[in-house]
């Protein structure tokens, strides 16, 4: 089981982001994940730095695994400029990078005016992106005419010895399936092992499933769940709001309905080590392979020192 840390975009600077990457490595943990987006979800988050500006940063301050959690390669940006994207990024971590993807949010992807399909039609999406980007990546020069997308005369020039990895998000069982049927791996932030199940099922087998939560690190649990409510009150937001809010503005208001208490099942609160290890067996009994950590407010460092001397050791 691998461990690694959770950047999230939507929180913090570039600077802190590379601050992040650095004390994670130094700490023990294993990999990263990084959060792609054009908005946070809320504005007192308050950032949204370019993602793939971030992983040339991060390829060079840390030699840790980077993965996309995730990148939405279908109406925003162009399946075919994602490949240049994630070619370029494997090229420069020397083969360390994955792309996680998914069908996105109308939060990130309305920008241009373009309409927001609906859950069908995104997967439909999303699997000829995939094709797109594979054929990309076996080099040569690419035409496709689908449904969604057209391509005609593209090559990427600079490419990494082998294809990148596709993993792919599932929240319910049609992605997860899709997620299974074509992907490389699987990306969730519940732990789940009814899905999981589902993706190794329907073609997932053996390949790697990762998973990730968030944390409020503090002196106590109460100032840990007053922060996690304030820059992160849509973590309450339920069912498929999370797809289909186009605006911040919007999260800000459905987020009237969240209460500070509401925060203890979206985040481990506080600083008892305990409680993360037992998060992380929560998502280890799911089935997952890598589990993901990630960090809300200004404590990050207090986050860091505690996994590498009380929970990274217990866990070899």
């Amino acid at each position: 089981m691998r461990i690694g840390y959770f950047l999230s975009s939507e929180e913090y600077s570039p600077a802190q982001l590379i601050e992040q990457a650095k004390g994670a490595e130094r700490a023990g943990f294993q990999s990263l994940w990084i959060s792609d987006h054009y908005h946070p979800w809320v504005d007192a988050q308050g950032q949204s730095p370019f993602v793939w500006s971030m992983i040339g940063a991060l390829s060079q301050a840390t030699n840790l695994e980077i993965t996309t959690a995730v990148t939405c390669p279908t109406v925003r940006i162009h399946p075919a400029v994602i490949a240049q994207a994630a070619a370029t990024s494997a090229v420069l971590t020397g083969g360390r990078f994955r792309l996680g993807i998914g069908t996105g949010e109308a939060l990130n992807e309305h920008i241009f005016g373009d309409a927001w399909p609906e859950e069908e039609v995104r997967l439909e999406m999303l699997e000829e992106a995939v094709e797109i980007m594979r054929g990309l990546w076996q080099g040569g020069t690419y035409s496709h005419h689908g449904k969604h997308y057209t391509v005609e005369n593209a090559r990427i020039y600079t490419l990494p010895d082998k294809p990148v990895e596709i993993h792919i998000s599932g929240f319910g069982p049609k992605a997860t399936e899709v997620a299974g049927r074509i992907g490389d791996g699987y990306v969730s932030v519940m732990p789940d092992g009814d899905l999981v199940s589902r993706f190794r099922e329907t073609g997932g087998g053996s390949k790697p499933a990762q998973g990730a939560f968030k944390a409020a690190f503090a002196g106590s649990t109460d100032e840990g769940r007053l922060l996690a409510y304030e820059k992160w009150p849509n973590a309450g937001v339920p069912g498929e709001l999370s797809q289909v809010l186009p605006s911040p503005k919007h999260f800000e208001q459905a987020s009237q309905l969240v209460t500070a208490e509401m925060m203890d099942d979206a985040f481990v609160c506080g600083n008892d080590p305990e409680a993360h290890l037992e998060m992380i067996r929560k998502y280890a009994d799911a089935g997952f392979d890598e589990i993901y950590v990630g960090n809300t407010g200004p404590h990050y460092q207090g986050l860091f020192d505690m996994y590498a001397s009380q929970i990274l050791p217990k866990l070899g």
